[in-house]
């Protein structure tokens, strides 16, 4: 029984540590605190445009633009093969929300949250941001960003409890162990490539 006990105990540590980093840092739209940029995870694409749930993260950070709390928002995701891309399909449905495509930087390697906040730091340069995701993922995603040295702040989008969301707060579980072994041992990301100056270009251009 005591075997079992400490089984259990050590697998709930990983998520009671992306509690414990995120428990001061989450936010609604409407109190986040001001930040050059927002992050915007990828969620997956249905015939080329935004599933649902990843609308909702985007309609998110065109609200954060709008009312001045982020200038700039990097869309992070998945752009491995030449027919399924991501960052593309985030910016084009920003655009449409009123985004504009100056403000707007894409991350085509962010594939996983580790990858895209790593490389938010250490290929764009981002010190400090607001990240938008479900409300399932946003406790991973700021411990994870911390984790690699980016300041983080968190707006998790709620959605309807279908089998969707059933599935994401299930995989969380599993998913805050890779976490913590990714927050412990910092692997480099699975493409890090050259720095980009999209982020800052995009700043400059509205002092100019």
């Amino acid at each position: 029984m005591q075997t079992v006990m400490a089984a259990c105990v050590l697998a709930l540590l990983p998520s009671a540590w992306t509690h414990a980093s995120a428990a001061d840092r989450l936010r609604t739209t409407a109190d986040a605190p001001a930040a050059d940029v927002a992050v915007v995870f990828g969620a997956g694409l249905w015939r080329g445009r935004p599933t649902p749930y990843l609308a909702d993260r985007l309609d998110a950070a065109a609200e954060l633009y709008r009312t001045g709390k982020v200038r700039v928002v990097l869309v992070t995701g998945d752009n491995s093969r030449k027919e399924y891309d991501e960052p593309d399909a985030m910016r084009r449905y920003l655009t449409e929300h009123g985004v504009p495509d100056t403000q707007i930087v894409s991350d085509y390697a962010g594939f996983d949250t580790w990858d895209s906040c790593v490389r938010a730091k250490e290929i764009f340069g981002v010190e400090r941001a607001v990240l938008v995701t479900q409300g399932f993922h946003i406790r991973r995603a700021v411990a994870l960003c911390q984790a690699a040295g980016l300041d983080s702040y968190g707006v998790g989008v709620a959605d309807v409890h279908d089998a969707t969301w059933y599935y994401g707060q299930t995989r969380e579980f599993f998913a805050s162990g890779k976490a913590a072994l990714d927050a412990a041992f910092k692997p480099s990301p699975r493409f890090l490539g050259p720095k980009e100056e999209g982020v800052t270009r995009a700043l400059a251009a509205l002092a100019d």
